[in-house]
């Protein structure tokens, strides 16, 4: 039985990416899963393992990763990220769309693993709306806000370069991005809908998108 295509979605700090992919998993239910990564930081309140993240220290990670257990892994702010490939697997397992919430490191990463995934940059109007974005969560420091800041122009940078991403959106206006994203995923599953593909790409192939977009343009 053929599986459905990984889509891996990308973008700074502030892009919006979080927003849509959580849309399409409230629109979308038990057709779309998150792969949950793990992570070497401290858990914040609300969070719990398993859901947010896998939380692991870093001697435990070190090993994972000597043991080829991750599909991608990158460090941040003095912890470590990834993707382990069980994970994926789990998703997959359940006939359900994986969804990889990774940065561009990771990325590179899960391009030479040669996963054939959708690859899909979200990406801010501009650096201003950026950190205008970040400002109004009121949730860090200054010089934090600058590393997000900094880090989110090597993002874009790579992000933007032809040939790293297959689809990119602008996420200035939410619910036109959000159809857009709809668009590009309806494409990217259908050679799936086959006799032999799972059931849960049909049902999402059947739900209608609330406006013809152009999935060819990257924008």
């Amino acid at each position: 039985m053929a599986l459905p295509r990984p889509v891996v979605i990308c973008g700074p700090s502030g892009s919006g990416k979080s927003t849509l992919y959580n849309k399409l998993l409230k629109e979308f239910p038990g057709v779309f899963q998150l792969s949950v990564s793990h992570t070497t930081r401290q858990p914040r309140p609300g969070e719990l393992n398993g859901r947010e993240y896998h939380f692991i220290n870093r001697d435990q990670f070190q090993e994972n990763i000597k043991q080829g257990d991750f599909l991608e892994w990158a460090e941040f702010s003095g912890n470590i990220y990834g993707t382990s490939k069980k994970a994926l697997e789990e998703v997959q397992s359940n006939n359900m769309i994986p969804i990889l919430d990774i940065d561009t490191q990771g990325v590179r990463n899960v391009k030479k693993a040669s996963l054939e995934a959708v690859y899909i940059f979200i990406k801010p109007p501009n650096i201003d709306v950026l950190e205008k974005r970040l400002r109004s969560r009121k949730t860090e420091t200054e010089e934090a806000l600058q590393k997000r800041l900094s880090a989110a122009m090597s993002e874009l940078e790579y992000g933007l370069k032809p040939g790293n991403f297959q689809h990119i959106i602008t996420n200035d206006d939410l619910d036109v991005a959000y159809e857009k994203l709809k668009g590009i995923l309806i494409k990217s599953q259908m050679p799936m809908a086959t006799g032999s593909s799972p059931s849960v790409v049909n049902s999402f192939l059947d739900k209608p998108v609330a406006t013809k977009v152009n999935t060819n343009s990257q924008d």
